[in-house]
């Protein structure tokens, strides 16, 4: 579900002017997350980054976490595009230590970890992922 957090001190300042939505007195974090059987707090990733592809909601990060487990991958991004059958698809960019793994490889990898309608419906080798001046990787440019 989507993370609230507050405490006795919070005032319009974090807010942003309330630019953020605030319910009976907690704060919007933009987050989702879950507790675990272990009764920590997860999180799965922001509200504005989840994609609905064929009805299903996906977020990126879990699969981009996912992905990034893999021993032969060196970094990950994932993202969700237009498509007229399922509303967005999962795409995912991966920078790989060595070509030994294949698309088909890490796409194996997720269904084994994650559900499948979270498996990208396609994965895109690159030498490295676009970045801006502080290292963020560049979303949008990996989108176009």
């Amino acid at each position: 579900g989507r993370i609230f957090v507050g405490n006795s001190l919070l005032f319009e300042g974090y807010t942003g002017g309330g630019h953020k939505e605030v319910v009976d007195g907690l704060m919007s974090s933009g987050d989702v997350g879950r507790y675990g059987e272990d009764g920590l707090l997860y999180v799965e990733g922001r509200d504005d980054e989840m994609i609905v592809s064929g009805g299903e909601n996906v977020f990126p990060k879990e699969v981009e976490d996912c992905l990034a487990r893999h021993e032969a991958v060196v970094e990950v991004a994932a993202i969700g595009v237009d498509d007229d059958d399922f509303g967005k698809r999962l795409l995912a960019f991966v920078v790989r230590k060595d070509d030994t793994v294949s698309e088909d490889d890490l796409k194996a990898w997720v269904k084994q970890n994650l559900a499948r309608y979270k498996v990208p419906r396609e994965i895109v080798f690159l030498d490295e992922l676009p970045r801006n001046a502080t290292g963020k990787v560049l979303k949008r440019e990996l989108a176009e």
